[in-house]
């Protein structure tokens, strides 16, 4: 008996080799386009979005822009970057970079590595310098959208021929703006451990001790916050009955404080500040004289009113009174202290 001849074996086919690969390249070609067209469309947002600021009267440019990142990143790039609206607040920095990844292109993380410098309409600039100015930017369909600013050792110099600025430098300086319920907004700011500029107000209350900023506040009535520009959008916002509620609010400059945990703010027709603080003064008779000899208030005003803490002083350092800001005025109890702060200049 003979076995037959095993049939030769067969040659597997390399197909299932070759299928893996196939697939990763076409996955990094689809990949490819999704940000290709990522790219081309962060790029015509931003194009929309400047024509929109420019017809309303802002002033927008940069030297350049690149955007990078590919794979997972979109990055944009703008050197020479400039923005100024129309009351004349603008903003400047020499680098400024943003970066947001493909998986949430909707929360974008900003960067002036090299610093920036911040124009006052009346003042000029001042250049602002440190070891990290950062930005988170999200939730831009929400009113208003997630913004927060960190700058941490921060160093303020105002340019040649600018005013002085009340700060020389500060270890922290953060803003935050969220969106909140019921059609409100939640603004709080907060400046540590800031060194005050001697040849101020802040320098003559302070000295060489540290002052800090602290302002926490919730804003109703924020859809209504909208306009061509500054002055338009808080007009509207008034008009439709939104006020400012303040919830903690603190300047400590030196010995010397004056803080709040209640009051109502909004803003008038003339664009100064309405509504009333219940605040409380430590060290009150030194802090308003300084702002007497500097002329920040009269110097008649500032020994009323200093009177008028030192009379309502408790068993300890600290005077409860309230602030008033009504028909354009500012007055501390009886006392007239001068013009309510202005939010934006009338046209």
């Amino acid at each position: 008996m003979s076995l037959h001849d095993l049939p030769p074996p067969r040659k597997h086919s390399r197909l299932g080799l070759y299928i893996p690969f196939g697939i990763a390249l076409l996955v990094v070609v689809a990949w490819t386009i999704l940000w290709l067209w990522a790219r081309g469309e962060a790029r015509t947002r931003m194009d929309a979005a400047v024509a929109d600021l420019k017809q309303a009267g802002y002033e927008v440019s940069w030297e350049d822009r690149s955007i990078s990142g590919y794979p997972l990143r979109l990055s944009v790039t703008l050197t020479g970057a400039r923005v100024r609206e129309p009351s004349g607040w603008g903003l400047q920095a020499p680098l400024l970079e943003g970066d947001a990844y493909m998986h949430a292109p909707g929360h974008w993380m900003l960067a002036a590595p090299e610093g920036l410098t911040f124009v006052r309409p009346i003042g000029g600039p001042v250049a602002v310098r440190g070891e990290t100015i950062r930005a988170s930017l999200k939730d831009l369909d929400r009113t208003p959208p997630s913004f927060s600013l960190q700058g941490a050792k921060l160093t303020f110099q105002p340019t040649a021929g600018a005013q002085p600025f009340g700060l020389e430098s500060a270890d922290l300086v953060e803003f935050h703006l969220r969106p909140g319920p019921d059609d409100e907004g939640l603004v709080a700011t907060e400046v540590k451990n800031g060194r005050a500029r001697l040849s101020g107000l802040f320098g003559r209350i302070a000295g060489e001790k540290p002052v800090s900023i602290v302002w926490n506040s919730r804003v109703t009535k924020m859809s209504a916050f909208r306009g061509s520009d500054w002055p338009s959008a808080v007009r509207a916002w008034s008009d439709a009955g939104g006020q400012m509620r303040v919830v903690q609010a603190g300047v400590t400059a030196g010995d010397a404080l004056l803080g709040s945990n209640a009051g109502t703010l909004n803003v008038g027709m003339d664009g100064r500040v309405r509504g009333t603080l219940d605040v409380t003064l430590k060290q009150a008779p030194m802090a308003l004289g300084a702002m007497g000899q500097t002329g920040v208030i009269r110097p008649e005003a500032a020994d009323a009113a200093a009177a008028v803490a030192q009379a309502r002083q408790g068993a300890g350092e600290a005077a409860r009174a309230t602030i008033n800001f009504q028909a354009g005025q500012t007055t501390l109890g009886p006392v007239a202290l001068g013009p309510a702060p202005k939010v934006y200049e009338r046209r």
